[in-house]
């Protein structure tokens, strides 16, 4: 049988695309995400150590408040792309200027309501970035005493509860300076934490970002009134923690994109199951993928022959196989039938011996042996590998025992050899468990590598690929000592860091769809920061290189070529005298070619005297012309007549 796609519009909607294939599982379940920006004096007031690039870029003079608006800018940019079905909204608090959608809020400005993001939204927010003029009108802020923390938690909760009352993840960036609103006022106080336990109570998760503030020494002491009114989630009491936002303003933003984005993705295991110690010990564990290469990925066909473009709702038709091909009326299972071709004919397999043949047992991780940390070889990585984290779900005490085989394999130098079967009807595999220690940012005190398993696939015998060999060939040692001057002048000062440098092809992908869902010009030429530094290089090296390829053409000139005779191919004639006397003999004579090489097909046929043509001659012309060259002498002339009548 055979499928067959018809695409039809939907109504409404916008260009979306997917990120990634393994997210493209999780396209239903949908995420909500509200930015309310504190406007305060302090957060408005121009950031004095500025860098001097940033203020080349923009006239506009920055701020706390307009590097918020700029990140939320950025992210919608991305996820408009990225996650299709996401809700995103933008509320500022401490403003003059009121306006909230089903209802009314004292100094709460709301600029996008919590929806699909759409061009023109995102349109007037970059408008109002652009726009000074329209920046400075509805940046007034209040009086500090007017501002009220419960009131904007309850006109969150009021937004979650009306826009995405089922949805999974709902997350709510409240970014400030002001560490204590309500230090006078404790029934304020008293009151914002309940706001705050109605909102976790909902699913709406909290997360803080703390932005410097000029005027004020030291650093922003959440203890003051933001420890009570924020909960964590016990799958990120490790990285959720707030974050202080300090220096520079062009560092700031690239701090806070970096972690919204991180902070906007919701943690969702690859598989649960357990993890088996020993007979009778096992605990609950999740996996995770960390790193993983990201790839295009589509998740939507996309109709623009209208006004704008819109996703298209597929439908499939089965139909028999030919050329009268007819639709195919489902009826029950028992008309489908699963067979695997052996030895030329197709054996047919039930349901039940199909279950049977790939059943190897439940899903678990089991623990067969231990060995030290060498055993480990970075060549033999097949697939990605996966991040083991406890679970008390099911099994209470799973991370206590968890930390303590963690440690004890860290204190030993070694790693669990596992096998692992980590969904239903997965193909099992051996692996490691590679011990993990926990890294900490100094600085912001943010986790850049948490603590707990990786589980590395070890490959089977088929899927290690023996190198040919190669006959060794050293090069000489002038060009080596040469070679290895100019590596140590191309070293970077703070070594490679991979995530600095962007996929440009994936980027210049996410562009153009990104163009195409805000209406914008489709940029002309992509932007590669991974294209080597060639002034940089000449003035580090460039006279060792000149150096080494003179090096070179001295070595090579000294390089005798050694030409070995070509041996005799087998089952050729062989020539008289070959042997001792082979260079006397005479050479064999060529072959007589009847047809000759300057025959002019075209001329030929064009007087009528196509025929004359041999059939050498014919297949050689079709030949050249991506024609087929099969049939007799006949089928040949008709196709070149159709040849010469076409062209």
């Amino acid at each position: 049988m055979s499928h067959s796609k018809e695409w039809t519009p939907k109504d409404d909607e916008i260009v979306e695309e997917e990120e990634d294939e393994d997210v493209s599982r999780y396209t239903d379940q949908k995420d909500a995400i509200l930015f309310a920006i504190h406007v305060s004096p302090s957060m408005l007031a121009e950031h004095p150590d500025e860098d001097e690039d940033a203020r080349k870029k923009t006239s506009a003079p920055s701020s706390a408040v307009r590097t918020a608006l700029e990140c939320a800018y950025s992210v919608l940019q991305s996820r408009i792309i990225s996650n299709p079905n996401d809700l995103m909204g933008i509320i500022l608090f401490g403003t003059e200027q009121a306006r909230f959608a089903g209802g009314s809020f004292e100094h709460i400005y709301q600029v996008m309501d919590l929806d699909v993001p759409e061009a023109g939204a995102i349109r007037e927010l970059k408008t109002l970035l652009e726009d000074e003029a329209a920046f400075d009108e509805l940046m007034v802020p209040c009086d500090k005493s007017q501002v009220s923390i419960p009131n904007v938690l309850f006109a969150a909760n009021q937004i979650f509860t009306t826009r995405a009352p089922n949805f999974q993840s709902r997350k709510l960036f409240l970014i400030t300076d002001d560490d204590d609103p309500h230090a006078k006022d404790k029934p304020l106080k008293q009151s914002a934490i309940t706001r705050a336990r109605d909102l976790y109570d909902l699913g709406v998760q909290i997360d803080p970002f703390f932005m410097s503030n000029p005027g004020k020494k030291g650093k922003f002491d959440t203890t003051k009134f933001y420890d009570d009114i924020i909960y964590k989630t016990a799958d990120d009491e490790d990285d959720d923690r707030p974050l202080p936002l300090t220096g520079r303003g062009t560092t700031k933003l690239k701090e806070m994109i970096t972690s919204i984005r991180s902070k906007a993705t919701p943690k969702r295991a690859q598989f649960s199951t357990t993890l088996e110690i020993g007979p009778g010990l096992s605990i609950g564990v999740k996996g995770y993928i960390l790193f993983k290469k990201q790839e295009k990925g589509r998740s939507h066909y996309i109709w623009t022959s209208g006004e704008k473009a819109q996703i298209v709702q597929g439908s499939t038709t089965m139909t028999t196989a030919g050329e009268d091909g007819e639709d195919v009326i489902l009826g029950p299972k028992a008309q489908f039938k699963k067979a695997y071709k052996f030895g030329g004919e197709q054996i047919v397999f039930s349901d039940e011996e199909m279950k049977a043949m790939r059943d190897f047992g439940p899903p678990t991780i089991r623990i067969i042996g231990f060995k030290p940390a060498a055993a480990v070889d970075f060549t033999h990585n097949v697939k990605p590998a996966q991040f083991l984290y406890p679970d008390e779900k099911d099994y209470i005490g799973s991370t206590r025992t968890f930390t303590a085989l963690h440690n004890k394999l860290l204190e030993s130098n070694r790693v669990a050899q596992v096998w692992a079967i980590t969904r239903r009807n997965s193909s099992p595999a051996v692996c490691y468990l590679y011990p993990s220690e926990e890294i900490v940012d100094p600085a912001s005190g943010r986790q850049l590598q948490p603590p707990g398993f990786f589980m590395i696939h070890r490959p089977f015998a088929d899927d290690i690929r023996q190198n040919p060999e190669v006959p060794p060939n050293p090069a000489p040692s002038a060009l080596t000592d040469r070679m290895r001057a100019i590596v140590k002048q191309l070293h970077m000062p703070k070594a490679y860091v991979p995530e600095k440098y962007e996929n440009p092809s994936l980027q210049w992908h996410y562009r153009i769809l990104q163009a195409i869902a805000l209406e914008d010009e489709v940029p002309d030429t992509p932007v590669d920061r991974t294209l080597p530094n060639y002034k940089a290089i000449n003035k580090h090296a460039g006279e060792l290189v000149l150096e080494w390829g003179d090096q070179l053409q001295a070595s090579a000139a000294s390089v005798t070529v050694q030409v070995l005779p070509e041996k005799p191919k087998r089952g050729t004639k062989r020539v008289k005298g070959e042997g001792d006397d082979a260079a006397a003999a005479p050479p064999p004579k060529a072959k007589k070619v009847k047809e000759t090489a300057g025959t002019d097909v075209r001329a030929l046929w064009e007087k009528g005297q196509l025929a004359k043509c041999t059939v050498v001659v014919l297949k050689e012309f079709l030949a050249a012309n991506g024609l087929s060259t099969s049939g007799k002498k006949a089928d040949l002339l008709e196709r070149c007549e159709e040849f010469f009548e076409t062209k």
